[in-house]
C-alpha cells in the first residue's frame, strides 16, 4: 500500500555514466503529467541526470543546465521540460514568469532546485536527491511523494536500489569508475 510519503531508496553511483543510465531506467516508466525534483549542491550531477533521463525519453537534442534560460523543452516520446530554478528567489517568480504551466502535464517535468518553488512545490513528485561532489560516488535517493510516483520507485529498487534503512549496503552499487 502507497503511503502519502514513501521510504527512501538509495542507490550509489560511481560514474556519470551510471548515473545516466539509472535516470534513462526510470525515463522508460514516465508517464504525462509527472514531476521529478532534483535536490542537491552545485556540481551534484543534477543536470547528469537529466540528461540519462532525456536519453531515457528519447530525446535527441543535447540537454543543458538551463541556469540561464530556466528552462529547456525537449521533444521525445514525451515532452521534456527540464526547469533550472537557481537563478530564482521564490515561487513567485517562477510562476510569474510562466515557469509552469498547462501545457507541462502532457510531459514530464524535472526541476532542479525545487526549493525554490518553496509551498508551491507539487504534492505529488518523485525526489531525486543527489549527493557527493567532485570525484566521489554520488549516493541517489529516491522517494516518491503521492500514489502517482511509486511506480518510479518500484523501478529503481529493481535497479538494485535499497531501502535507506539497510545498513548493510547491499546491492547499492551501480556502475564504478570516476565520479559525475
Amino acid at each position: 500500500m502507497t503511503t502519502d510519503l514513501d521510504p527512501a531508496l538509495e542507490l550509489e553511483s560511481g560514474s556519470p555514466e551510471a548515473t545516466r543510465a539509472f535516470a534513462a531506467t526510470l525515463a522508460a516508466i514516465a508517464a504525462p503529467g509527472d514531476v521529478l525534483c532534483l535536490w542537491g549542491d552545485l556540481g551534484a550531477g543534477k543536470t547528469v541526470f537529466a540528461k540519462g533521463f532525456g536519453a531515457g525519453l528519447g530525446v535527441r537534442d543535447t540537454i543543458s543546465s538551463p541556469s540561464f534560460v530556466l528552462m529547456g523543452e525537449y521533444a521525445g516520446r514525451l515532452p521534456l521540460f527540464h526547469i533550472d530554478l537557481y537563478r530564482l528567489a521564490s515561487a513567485t517568480e517562477a510562476l510569474d514568469g510562466g515557469l509552469l504551466d498547462d501545457r507541462q502535464g502532457e510531459g514530464v517535468v524535472l526541476v532542479e532546485w525545487p526549493d525554490r518553488l518553496g509551498s508551491a512545490l507539487p504534492a505529488d513528485r518523485l525526489d531525486v536527491r543527489i549527493d557527493g561532489g567532485a570525484d566521489e560516488p554520488r549516493l541517489l535517493r529516491v522517494q516518491a511523494h503521492g500514489a502517482t510516483h511509486r511506480r518510479y520507485a518500484d523501478a529503481a529498487l529493481a535497479s538494485g536500489a535499497t531501502h535507506q534503512s539497510d545498513a548493510s549496503g547491499a546491492g547499492r552499487r551501480a556502475g564504478g569508475g570516476a565520479a559525475e
